[in-house]
């Protein structure tokens, strides 16, 4: 027996996507809107909640090193 064909919702667009080996942008339905994503992960719009971290390595800088 075969499984039954499984659709999801693009998480960018909300298009139906089929769940399979032959879909390489899986979850996206396409090369765009898995770049859109990146883009927003990278832009800082996604975000995981959590505490900030302490020392970030602006923190971290010394501003007389570069001087």
């Amino acid at each position: 027996m075969s499984e039954p064909i499984r659709t999801y919702p693009c998480p960018n667009c909300r298009k139906l996507v089929r769940w399979s080996e032959q879909n390489p942008f899986r979850p996206f339905c396409s090369q765009r809107c898995r770049l859109v994503d990146f883009g927003a992960w990278a832009g800082e719009h996604h975000r995981i909640p959590g505490e900030p971290l302490e020392g970030t390595a602006a923190e971290d800088e010394d501003p007389d090193e570069h001087g």
